[in-house]
């Protein structure tokens, strides 16, 4: 009578904490790019989506109505942010491609790598989890995505926002 369906991964419980985990990034506003700020209730951040993330919780928790989201689609061949790394072999990763432009690491999840899907859950659900708080009870998030991970993203989005709360899926052919 204890046991119930619940989704699970290895990697789950550091993604669960990884939300949560204070970050020491700053947002920066770019003039340059902007238009009507002073005016206007809409905002294009760019940055690292998981500081971003954390760094907006505190000032617009339930306040946004709509997100849109393309994270990497996990065919082996995109990079993937790896949440965790150490920065001593940081010129090499620079040198080889696999930081973003902000010196964040990335890394390709192939296939071959026994947590495959799990590298991907675990980035994707502190994510997810701190979009949720952002949204207003009535926002909603989009979510770009191909066939390899529509049925985890599915199962994530579930826990996250309630299987209550899913519409639909728009197909797109190409």
């Amino acid at each position: 009578e204890t046991e119930r369906y619940e989704f699970r991964w290895f990697g789950k419980s550091n993604a669960k904490r990884e939300a949560f985990t204070p970050t020491d990034a700053t947002l920066v506003y770019d003039e340059a790019r902007s238009v009507n700020p002073t005016e206007s209730e809409n905002l294009i951040i760019e940055g690292e989506n998981l500081a971003v993330l954390k760094l907006l919780s505190n000032s617009y928790r339930e306040q946004v109505k709509c997100i849109y989201i393309d994270p990497p689609y996990n065919t082996g061949k995109d990079f993937i942010y790896k949440d965790n790394y150490t920065q001593e072999k940081q010129e090499y990763y620079e040198e080889s491609g696999q930081v973003d432009e902000e010196g964040n690491r990335l890394f390709q999840n192939n296939e071959s790598n026994g947590r495959y899907h799990s590298d991907w859950l675990s980035m994707m659900y502190p994510r997810l989890k701190l979009a949720r708080n952002l949204l207003t009870d009535d926002g909603v998030i989009f979510i770009s995505i191909d066939d390899n991970e529509v049925h985890n993203l599915r199962k994530i989005c579930d826990e996250v926002f309630g299987e209550g709360n899913f519409v639909t899926e728009f197909p797109r052919v190409t």
